[in-house]
């Protein structure tokens, strides 16, 4: 087959790219069969290219492809890459039948340009074992040193596909990796850290690690000079937003700007959840409103930064800012409004936008927002109605389902319901501390000491460990952790003098310690004493001696805020006239002169 340059001017080159449907294309296509010019290799592709993108099904394009006599490698390849951006139900297995066909040319061999395509169109976990085969063709058809893009496309394939430690494996295997082989195991730590946000679920790594071996590997990155792009910088955003890391953020937002990078709406996202993730939703509003081109992806990272802040009305504002714009919802979207309603109780409004998913939108509801409906109901009180809706989702609930239903159980002392909650977790989760701990919960605060004694002894004999709750301050960009009744911090003979500090001032300002939160039989006195040393409440002591008397005080907390932590932390900012900002599983509080931003709606 004869060849003419891609540079070349011809104008059939011009008449391709403007074809915008199948019928004008075939027009041109005509026009190249009269001249000859179907016998060159590049126009071929040109055409093969705009009418696997034209054509829905793609029939054009073969028909063209099947016409060609001893189709070359790179016709093949093209075809094969360019079928891949239809984004149909088809397209793997479409890509997949056209390498079944090279495999049965004994005179072409696949090479660097056939796989990556392959693999991308391989990256979930149902062509999991389709995606290992093609890498046992890497190493069968291709000889070392292998392509960057071949070992990047590898490392995405099985890190999408849940792979990480064989994408990592197969990373450090590459001697002095490129941008793009730098940018894939970033993208694969963000990536599953993602995976694990959004289900929640117990995980070979917590989402903290992953976030951490981010911000290492970036270090390393740039300690071999390779220069970060966009990409590189929205897994560091990413990561550093996970880990409420506001310092580190603000170092990735100002190499951004420093560096010339494009704020693109990737970046922006990515800096619009850190700050937010950071408690400065202030800053999150000004990266939004600096944005050139606001897209949905944009305006989804903007909703939930409000929502999880406590904002739902304004959340429910910037939703109709952006049907204005004559942006359409996706599915996250729809996520993230519900959790706004969610977290301020706005519960006939929540469901009127679960309703409006397939009604105005199109968007069938997956089990995450089945999920965030129980939610809804269940903070509300509404916990028999939560109930109902689990027992009526088409899917089968999951263990974040049914650890919110038995969350909400335990809030509103709905007994009943909570027991039957965790049997079905036993059976998802049998060793998930927390799910024993929320009904353990609920029977100590009913006072019922003999059921707290048979869950404990339940979880001993199973082997299993309550999770230490936890809490993160940050002074002047350093992390520091406690963990109740933590004495190794360094400064902890003073942040013992400060809390009893705190509590002698709390009591002269008419606090009385919620006991019921305790959960052992013990006398009152004792009672009071535990909940002095919670961790939060040694994190803000800390805080209070280390950090500027006009600086906010942030911190992280791992597990939900319980209620006498929340109302001692209000009076605290009162009494020492400081904003403090906790971050805890599920949301923000903002405690300033004696009040939270949650309104005790939490």
């Amino acid at each position: 087959m004869n060849t003419l340059s891609p540079k070349s001017a011809h104008p059939i080159f011009k008449l391709i790219e403007q074809c915008k449907n199948i019928a004008t294309l075939k027009q041109v296509h005509a026009q190249m069969i009269t001249t000859g010019l179907i016998f060159h290799t590049y126009p071929l592709s040109r055409i093969l290219i705009s009418s696997s993108t034209i054509d829905a099904t793609i029939s054009y394009a073969l028909s063209i492809f099947n016409h060609v006599t001893n189709p070359t490698i790179f016709l093949f390849n093209t075809l094969i890459s360019s079928s891949l951006s239809r984004k149909k139900d088809d397209q793997t297995h479409f890509a997949l039948a056209l390498y079944n066909r090279i495999l049965m040319q004994t005179t072409l061999i696949p090479n660097s340009y056939t796989y990556p395509s392959l693999f991308k169109a391989c990256s979930s976990q149902p062509w999991l074992q389709h995606g290992r085969a093609l890498h046992t063709h890497v190493l069968k058809f291709l000889e070392p040193p292998y392509d960057h893009f071949v070992q990047a496309s590898l490392l995405n394939f099985y890190s999408k596909c849940g792979e990480l430690g064989v994408s990592r494996f197969l990373f450090d295997q590459i001697t002095g990796p490129d941008l793009a082989s730098w940018n894939s195991i970033l993208a694969a730590y963000a990536h599953n850290y993602f995976v694990y946000y959004e289900s929640n679920l117990d995980s070979v790594y917590d989402s903290s690690s992953l976030s951490l071996e981010v911000l290492l590997l970036f270090r390393q990155m740039q300690k071999s000079l390779t220069c970060p792009n966009e990409v590189s910088l929205v897994a560091l955003i990413s990561a550093c937003a996970d880990l409420g890391a506001l310092s580190q953020g603000i170092w990735a937002h100002s190499y951004v700007l420093r560096n010339g990078l494009k704020l693109n709406r990737y970046v922006g996202a990515a800096l619009i959840a850190v700050y937010a993730n950071c408690g400065r939703l202030d800053f999150s509003r000004q990266v939004f409103d600096q944005l050139l081109e606001r897209d949905t992806y944009c305006y989804n990272a903007m909703i939930r930064g409000l929502a999880v802040h406590g904002l739902g009305l304004e959340a429910l504002e910037l939703f109709k800012k952006m049907d204005l714009e004559g942006l359409v919802p996706d599915d996250v979207t729809m996520l993230v409004i519900m959790c706004a309603c969610s977290n301020v109780g706005l519960v006939d409004q929540g469901c009127k936008f679960f309703e409006s998913m397939k009604e105005d939108y199109g968007i069938e509801p997956k089990l995450e927002h089945y999920g965030t409906l129980v939610d809804l109901f269940g903070r509300a009180g509404r916990v028999k109605e939560a109930e109902e809706i689990v027992q009526t989702i088409p899917m089968k609930p999951n263990a974040v389902i049914w650890r919110s239903l038995l969350g909400a159980a335990r809030i509103h002392g709905n007994l009943e319901v909570g027991e039957s909650a965790l049997k079905q977790l036993i059976q998802l989760e049998p060793k998930t501390s927390g799910n024993y701990v929320l009904l353990s919960n609920m029977y100590a605060s009913l006072n019922r000491w003999d059921d707290v004694k048979h869950l404990r002894k339940l979880m001993k004999d199973q082997g299993i460990d309550k999770a230490p709750g936890s809490s993160i301050v940050d002074i002047d960009g350093a992390m520091h952790e406690f963990l109740i009744g933590d004495k190794t911090h360094p400064e902890a003979k003073w942040i013992y003098v400060k809390l009893d500090e705190m509590h002698r001032r709390l009591q002269e300002h008419g606090h009385k310690s919620g006991t019921r939160e305790v959960l052992f039989d013990i006398e009152e006195e004792e009672k009071e004493n535990a909940l002095t040393y919670h961790s939060e409440r040694l994190a803000i002591a800390y805080a209070l001696i280390a950090s500027d008397s006009g600086a906010p005080i942030r911190i992280i907390k791992n597990l939900r805020v319980c209620n006498d932590c929340h109302t001692a932390t209000k009076l605290i900012s009162r009494i020492y006239e400081r904003e403090i900002i906790v971050r805890d599983r599920s949301r923000f509080h903002h405690f300033r002169n004696g009040t939270c931003s949650c309104l005790d709606y939490w």
